[in-house]
């Protein structure tokens, strides 16, 4: 396992406009090499709560990250509303260079928003191998729930995609921290910025936390930076063993 570098980009959904997001990505990552980029939640339309209107019915999103993964020779990564059959989801993508892609439908949906009335939930949890990482994918509200996202020892690395608003801000950041620490894994979290179509306002709040709780990441120009250490990650589970006290316990 060698360190990975990720970038994120702080991305200004503009609202419910597919190619508008997609050229405002392009542009962002120009200059920016990284083994992995990550986008947030609905990085294509917004987190819109009238599907109907924004998803994907014939993989737009998909196919253009498989696109943009190929040329930039990086895994791309976020999530998308999607229609599959008679259902939506909020699917995580992760597309490899190569074309091969992973997905993850959320879980937990918020019902404070009424997305539990729109979507549906998604059953399994998906860890995805990497040059020798094993990545848990998570969306947004999964963090509230830190029963799915126990590390049962195998996983070193949990993605959050979200549209967390300013209003809720310090629990992203508290909750965040905690998952790194209580997991001893790397945690980055990517949020989106500026104000969507609801007015609600979105901070820069992006962050990587090491294991220990240690902030990891650097921001220049919208683009989060961080490198998950692999040696660094395995001498501290060496020295501090928590995880092999963990509770055991059956997911359902």
């Amino acid at each position: 396992m060698n360190d990975l570098r990720v970038s994120g980009l702080n991305l200004n959904i503009t609202w419910k406009n597919k190619s508008e997001n997609f050229n405002q990505i392009e542009f962002a990552f120009t200059e920016i090499a990284a083994d992995l980029f990550i986008l947030p939640e609905m990085f294509s339309t917004g987190f819109y709560m009238k599907p109907e209107e924004i998803a994907d019915r014939n993989e737009e999103t998909l196919e253009w990250m498989k696109k943009f993964a190929k040329e930039k020779n990086t895994v791309v990564c976020g999530s998308a509303s999607v229609c599959e059959g008679e259902h939506f989801l909020n699917r995580f993508y992760f597309v490899e260079p190569n074309g091969d892609y992973s997905f993850y439908d959320k879980r937990h949906l918020f019902s404070y928003s009424g997305e539990d009335k729109k979507y549906s939930p998604g059953k399994e949890r998906v860890i995805v191998n990497y040059k020798g990482w094993r990545i848990l994918l998570q969306v947004c509200y999964d963090l509230r729930f830190p029963i799915f996202s126990r590390n049962n020892g195998d996983y070193d690395a949990i993605l959050y995609v979200a549209n967390w608003p300013k209003s809720r801000i310090d629990a992203w950041q508290t909750l965040l921290k905690a998952r790194a620490i209580e997991n001893q894994a790397y945690v980055f979290g990517l949020n989106r910025i500026g104000i969507d179509g609801n007015d609600l306002e979105y901070p820069e709040s992006s962050y990587c936390y090491f294991a220990d709780g240690t902030e990891t990441s650097s921001t220049n120009n919208n683009i989060v930076s961080a490198v998950f250490e692999a040696e660094k990650l395995e001498k501290f589970r060496t020295k501090f063993p928590f995880l092999s006290d963990r509770d055991e316990f059956e997911l359902k």
